[in-house]
């Protein structure tokens, strides 16, 4: 066995700092690596050592082989853990750490490599009978030969690069005269993710599952399976919500497909923990298909913690250091069940772009079954260099309904100030029927996402913040009445007037009175303005008492106690029911797949770099034609022309660019 005292966690975010607490836990001294923009970042926080690998960028920071391999020479660090992403799963770098003596706590290079290139990896599983989906897959098709072979593989297809993941790439492809301009599309994000645009097909399978099978294996020979998990809540081939086990499977199916994954492990003799994933056709589940194999750790990886009661870090240290596993197949149990939100800074109701700034304050959800995996703090700035996940919300329970009851409870107490979270879509997520009784599939969320409206904050919610703006400005002990702010004018007192903005609404408040007794109008309206859309106001009488860290706020009779943080520009309140940030200025919102506005420019929608520009300089284009592609945190934005007209560039290729930035003009015809 080899004695490793010290490991590099050559990764960032949360799953940095999922990493770093078990080696904690384990008495092993942990190294992190940060770029210039993660210099005060959580990760780096709790590591023992922190190592400045580079610029900001990942391309000259976190994927800089060389640079993280002297960072491990230098503070001593025997074994690399790469996280996900990154270099995870590039074969390269395992092999460069097997050359400079250092352990990678993953499998071989060979066996990423393998796995890595989807076409290999369904050649290595069918040598071992695990069933593939039928399409066709071999090393340099072209797009021609890939059109002629569609109608044998059968429509709809899906499009696949042979490199990489997390659906990159991948094109579902209803019509054959669609396929062609796919496959452009396809190799070009192939490349640009990937450096490698070789393409294959699969038919697409009906009402499909995405089921995923995590394995173990050591350097002895031994492998195991921990069940499964369901991922097929997913938007654009990203997981938003999973859960294990599958509501779908039955006991036979587990086994069966649990020995699948071990027998796809098996045929490149894997080693460490890695993730074989399945398509399963939800009306004949026992009909499933290998999809292919993640050579790392799951972002989804805390769900099968939860129901197996096992710390698969811990496990990957045991087996770096060259020891059986602990555990056999009969030994493993699956307790109870377990569900994981990932929380994205996103904004769904703006077609689900990215979004950015600083986190002012983040407040995790606590109580019975609840789990955080997190890597932001207050203060923590998101930008488009990196991904957007943010933090992942666990829960446990002892049946799926507790779970998901939970999931719902953790995620209305979960608050990232500043910046715009998905928290509410999950949770509405969450209520759509099908998914509370199990009946999933891989498109359901792209079905039902047009559905969704913002939650509103409950009238009590901004009363209490209102109230406590008002009590804020009170003096405690006047002693003069010209010291109490209470809009007093001559024969009346006149209403104070103060507008909120919470969940992408602007609503007027207005108070008369004091602390100790306040009329309180909600969605008011100035005097002298009318607006036959504006909500009818409602009023309240409210009266505010200090409760030491809490406030007692009474409305119209009622008292609940409140939480209360005013940040200056936001006010988080917070009670038994939820948690909800008011902000004292309106929130503007831009969308995505953007026409431009009746100006003819085309601006950015958020920071990120131009990818493509999809017409040439001072081109003709009809109404609604792309125009250019935006990209950030690995989301595609593109941005069409709003009426027919000449294209004028005001940018380039690779450019990065800021929010509102002019990209292009479109000159309309006379």
């Amino acid at each position: 066995m080899t004695d490793i005292t010290t490991v590099l966690v050559a990764n960032r975010g949360e799953i940095a700092c999922r990493v770093i607490r078990t080696l904690r836990e384990q008495g092993v001294r942990s190294v992190a690596v940060y770029s210039d923009a993660d210099a005060d970042a959580q990760h780096v926080r709790m590591a023992d050592i922190a190592v400045r690998i580079g610029p900001p960028a990942a391309r000259e920071s976190y994927l800089l082989a060389d640079v993280i391999l002297d960072a491990a020479r230098r503070t001593g660090a025997q074994a690399i853990h790469p996280g996900y992403g990154f270099l995870s799963e590039n074969a390269s770098f395992s092999r460069a750490c097997a050359d400079a003596g250092i352990i990678f706590m993953g499998p071989s290079g060979q066996a990423i490599e393998t796995m890595g290139d989807k076409i290999s990896a369904r050649a290595a599983v069918e040598a071992r009978d695990v069933p593939t989906v039928p399409g066709i897959s071999r090393p340099g098709l072209t797009d021609e030969e890939l059109v002629d072979a569609a109608a044998g593989v059968g429509f709809p297809v899906l499009i696949k690069p042979s490199a990489g993941g997390g659906g990159k790439g991948m094109h579902r492809v209803e019509d054959p005269k669609d396929l062609p301009e796919a496959l452009r599309t396809a190799r070009r994000e192939a490349a640009s993710s990937f450096g490698d645009d070789a393409l294959f097909l699969e038919h697409f399978v009906d009402t499909p599952r995405h089921i995923e099978v995590q394995i173990l294996a050591d350097t002895h020979g031994n492998v195991v399976h921990l069940g499964e998990r369901e991922c097929s809540l997913q938007r654009r081939h990203q997981k938003v919500i999973e859960e294990a086990p599958s509501p779908l499977l039955t006991e036979k199916i587990r086994q069966d497909i649990g020995g699948a994954a071990c027998d796809a492990a098996r045929s490149v003799g894997y080693v460490g923990a890695g993730t074989v994933e399945f398509i399963v056709p939800a009306n004949e589940p026992e009909k499933f298909y290998f999809m292919e194999m993640n050579t790392r750790l799951q972002v989804e990886h805390p769900v099968t913690e939860e129901v197996t009661g096992l710390d698969l870090v811990a496990l990957q240290l045991a087996i770096a250091r060259g020891e059986k596993l602990p555990i056999t197949q009969d030994g493993i149990t699956l307790t109870g069940h377990s569900v994981e939100a990932r929380v994205y800074a996103e904004d769904p109701e703006a077609g689900f772009l990215p979004t950015g700034g600083t986190i002012h304050r983040v407040i995790d959800p606590t109580g019975a079954g609840v789990r955080v995996d997190s890597g932001i703090a207050d203060g923590t700035v998101v930008s488009s260099l990196y991904d957007p996940m943010l933090m992942k919300v666990i829960t446990h329970g002892a049946d799926r309904e507790e779970a998901l009851e939970r999931m719902d409870q953790a995620l209305a107490k979960t608050v990232v100030a500043g910046v715009t979270v998905n928290t509410d879509f999950c949770r509405y997520l969450l209520k759509v029927p099908d998914v509370a009784s199990g009946d999933l599939d891989t498109g359901l969320l792209d079905r039902v996402a047009d559905g969704y409206v913002r939650s509103k904050v409950p009238d009590s919610a901004l009363v209490a913040a209102a109230m406590t703006w008002l009590s804020n400005r009170w003096p405690q002990n006047p002693t003069s009445p010209w010291q109490v702010p209470d809009a007093w004018r001559p024969g009346h007192t006149a209403a104070q007037r103060l507008r909120l903005a919470a969940a992408g609404e602007s609503t007027l408040i207005s108070i008369t009175g004091s602390p100790g007794r306040a009329d309180v109008v909600v969605d008011d309206q100035m005097p002298g303005v009318t607006d036959e859309d504006a909500a009818e106001p409602r009023s309240y009488v409210a009266t505010i008492h200090a409760d030491g860290e809490m406030i007692r706020v009474d409305i119209d009779g009622v008292a609940r106690q409140w939480q209360v943080e005013d940040l200056g520009t936001d006010i988080i309140v917070s009670c038994d029911e939820g948690a909800w940030v008011v902000h004292r200025e309106n929130v503007v919102h831009s969308a995505a797949d953007d026409i431009g506005g009746g100006d003819g420019v085309l601006r950015s929608p958020m920071p990120g770099t131009v990818i493509a520009l999809s017409q040439e300089n001072g081109a003709h284009v009809a109404e609604g034609d792309a125009v250019l592609v935006v990209e950030a945190m690995k989301m595609e934005h593109t941005l069409r022309a709003p009426f027919a007209g000449l294209v004028s560039y005001h940018c380039a290729e690779a450019d990065q660019v800021s929010a509102e930035k002019d990209l292009a003009t479109i000159e309309p015809d006379e």
